[in-house]
């Protein structure tokens, strides 16, 4: 798997997860954790600019928020980008935690790990209700697909 899908630093999503946690307690305060959120953002992998389009588009985000899942070997991989620098970073946090996982790993990682860390309750609640929104859309990709 290549760029612009993000390949996993942890084995676990239960590890990244920590990991997350571990990097955000080094800071004193919200400000800085956003900062270094932001940093996580501009490390994602370039996102191609003919996906900037509607099919990628995630509902329900305040900033304009881009996805893309793709699976191999029964593993999906994700790319993300969105035009708010700190949206950004929280696709990227995001991503860091779901992508390069099974569907199984994915849909078993609940997302109140993001209240558990306090992002949701940080932010303001447009953007608590985008992160959430970009994380249904992940497990959205992992769920089996209904055949009427």
């Amino acid at each position: 798997m290549e760029a612009p899908f993000v390949l996993p630093a942890e084995e676990t999503a239960a590890e990244a997860i920590d990991a997350i946690r571990d990097e955000l307690e080094l800071f004193d305060d919200w400000m800085e954790r956003y900062q270094y959120i932001i940093e996580m953002g501009r490390k994602l992998p370039p996102f191609p600019k003919d996906w900037c389009d509607d099919a990628h588009r995630v509902p329900g985000c305040q900033s304009q928020v881009w996805l893309e899942a793709k699976e191999e070997d029964g593993i999906l991989y994700f790319a993300g980008l969105s035009d708010a620098a700190i949206v950004c970073g929280l696709v990227a946090l995001l991503l860091r935690v779901y992508s390069g996982r099974s569907p199984e790993e994915i849909l078993n990682t609940d997302p109140q790990f993001l209240r558990d860390l306090g992002l949701v309750q940080a932010l303001s609640t447009n953007r608590g209700n985008g992160v959430e929104a970009m994380a249904r859309a992940i497990r959205s990709a992992a769920a089996p697909q209904k055949i009427s």
